[in-house]
């Protein structure tokens, strides 16, 4: 007799043969329609991507390799023992495990580094680090921080402590987290308590993309203290920089930021309870913010209660497009401030100041501005001890001219040849080529079975945060609001959209807007970027007639997501790019005409590059490179 314990019967050979010749005919099939993918293991999510291919899709078009290689990596075994988690509402015990096999963006989970260092200390080539009771009590020396975090993906660096109650202790961070890509990195409680010394960031977070910097209590309660910001997120790309609680309390300290943000694009400053308290601080901001693109700048409750505190704004905001900048309560119930503002605002696209309790209930304040920008609100403001030298308050002013006549009204953000007229696409035509390059973080869709059982709303914020073990204040989560944000917007006028986050989803929102019958369509490579190219052969897609499209574009998130949209009337055409002087062909561009532009802001990047407003011209762009368009099928 079997035992009961005794394993269970083998499979039929019937069924094992019939098991083989489905593997089979698949890979053969497969095979012979030129798929790179043959011989791919049909319980993977990438199996189950082709065979919802072939069933949803009508015609045998070569399938897309760049984005077949966006599937998740996943094998079935992962796949199935990932899902279960998922279906339990455990994925967040296994994030580091997930993450990694799933090629997701996600933090490092960092434990307090509790290091103890003797004398001084140079960090070289480090990152990743929780400062936790670093330099307590230190008495001299310095600490440098060099090449720290430099050209890495996703570093995550925190001081907690750090220098607190020292005694002439300097601290140097040069080259930062240069080139670095959503760097999140806080200093809390940052030289408190300390006396004299110095603090420097030299080359801090320059040319970052993404960055979220926090300092919380630095230098309260501090003696005599120093601190000194130079090339702080210079060419640093959609990201913010808050202060909090900084200098509160202090005596005598000295903070000096010099070019702080400069080229920087859509980044934004937060400065709360700055300064609160101080006697005797010293603040100089020096070609802070010069040619940034839509900078936001809010400067909240600084220097309140202060006494004889000296602020100074020299080049703020200068040859900047756009921006918004916010003095709330700045100077509130302070003593004998002095606050000057010199060259301030001076944008060739006006941006927007707003001035609510500034300098209020202050005794002897002593506030100068000097060639002072453009469209200001001035509330509840103390106007006693204030002088107004060359300020400019009339849009109409001769500003936009004497700029124009030295030669900056060209705005550098908007990129050559990033925008241009449909008239541009024809054979022979020369023109500049933007860098299409794809900066985004390298990540890969989840399988649509997991992807499904994942909260994904703003009001699922909180679960969000467990799920990928994130702080309310980290990059991550900002990072997670802004594309819910994005997918969650109301259309515009005209707009089918919609958030997709596999393979699956994205075939099916774009056969839901234009049948079966559909091919994607891309910019093959990124030769040609940043350059002059010549365009070759030039054909329209739908015999250049006014078609429908489904583009869809990447955003930023832990797993690959993208934002698809259809748009009315518009025109697809692809051309062979060639090298202008040999005229070898180098690259194979998409690119897609918006005719009906007049639901664009008139502030719109195109606008300022070709000129005229929304609703008078049509406008083009390349399709950048892992972007994609869908379109009927020829």
């Amino acid at each position: 007799m079997r035992s009961a314990a005794a394993a269970p019967p083998a499979p039929p050979l019937r069924l094992l043969l019939l098991l083989f010749a489905t593997f089979y005919t698949f890979d053969v099939v497969a095979a012979a329609a030129g798929d790179s993918t043959a011989g791919e293991n049909p319980f993977t999510p990438k199996g189950y991507v082709m065979r919802y291919w072939k069933k949803q899709i009508s015609n045998d078009l070569p399938k897309p390799e760049f984005l077949l290689k966006k599937a998740s990596p996943l094998n079935a075994a992962q796949y199935a023992a990932f899902s279960k988690l998922a279906d339990q509402n455990l994925l967040s015990t296994q994030l580091p495990d997930f993450c990694s096999k799933a090629n997701l963006l996600c933090f490092p989970d960092l434990s307090p580094s509790l290091e103890k260092h003797d004398g001084n200390v140079n960090f070289a080539s480090y990152s990743n680090k929780n400062f936790t009771n670093y330099g307590t009590d230190r008495l001299g020396g310095t600490d440098s921080f060099k090449n720290y975090s430099d050209g890495e993906n996703v570093p995550l660096d925190s001081f907690r402590r750090y220098s607190r109650d020292s005694t002439g202790h300097n601290d140097k961070f040069t080259s930062y987290a240069t080139d670095a890509n959503v760097v999140d990195q806080s200093f809390n409680t940052y030289g408190t308590s300390a006396t004299g010394g110095k603090g420097q960031f030299d080359n801090y977070n320059s040319q970052v993309n993404v960055p979220n910097l926090r300092f919380t209590a630095y230098s309260d309660n501090s003696n005599g203290r120093q601190q000194s910001f130079t090339q702080y997120t210079d060419e640093a790309n959609a990201g913010d920089q808050r202060f909090t609680s900084y200098g509160k309390n202090g005596n005598g300290a000295a903070n000096e930021f010099t070019s702080y943000g400069k080229d920087s694009n859509v980044m934004g400053s937060t400065f709360n309870n700055y300064g609160e308290s101080g006697n005797g601080a010293n603040d100089t901001f020096t070609s802070y913010g010069t040619n940034t693109n839509v900078p936001e700048n809010n400067f909240k409750n600084y220097g309140s209660q202060g006494n004889a505190a000296t602020d100074t704004f020299k080049n703020y905001r200068d040859q900047s497009n756009v921006g918004d900048d916010s003095f709330d309560s700045y100077g509130k119930n302070s003593n004998a401030a002095k606050i000057d503002f010199v060259n301030y605002g001076q944008s060739f696209n006006e941006g927007t100041d707003k001035f609510t309790g500034y300098g209020k209930d202050s005794t002897g304040p002593s506030v100068g501005f000097k060639i002072y920008g453009v469209n200001n609100t001035f509330k509840e403001y103390n106007k006693k001890g204030v002088t107004f030298a060359r300020y400019i308050n009339d849009s109409s002013s001769s500003l936009e001219a004497s700029l124009a006549a030295k030669g900056k009204m060209v705005n550098k953000w908007v990129e050559p040849g990033k925008f241009f007229r449909e008239s541009m696409l024809k054979t022979d035509t020369i023109m500049p080529m933007p860098d299409i390059r794809d900066k985004m973080p390298k990540r890969s869709f989840l399988p649509r079975v997991i992807v499904s059982k994942l909260p994904f709303s703003t009001s699922k914020l909180g679960d969000l945060k467990k799920l990928f073990h994130t702080e309310d204040n980290s990059s991550m989560t900002s990072m997670i609001t802004d594309a819910l944000g994005e997918c969650e917007r109301v259309p515009s006028p005209g707009e089918t959209k919609r958030c997709v986050a596999s393979i699956e989803d994205m075939i099916d929102f774009a056969t839901s807007v234009l049948g079966r019958n559909v091919a994607v369509r891309s910019t093959e490579t990124t030769k040609g970027s940043n350059g002059k190219i010549m365009l070759g052969q030039v054909k329209g897609i739908n015999g250049g007639k006014v078609t429908k499209s489904v583009s869809c574009h990447q955003s930023l998130y832990p797993y690959l997501l993208y934002y698809c949209h259809s748009v009315p009337k518009v025109r697809v055409y692809e051309a062979d790019i060639l090298d202008p002087k040999s005229k070898a062909k180098i690259n194979h561009g998409v690119a897609i005409c918006h005719l009906d532009t007049s639901s664009w802001s008139p502030g719109h990047g195109a606008f300022i590059a070709l000129g005229s407003g929304p609703g008078k011209i049509e406008v083009c762009h390349w399709i950048f490179e892992n972007d994609m368009t869908w379109t009927i099928a020829d």
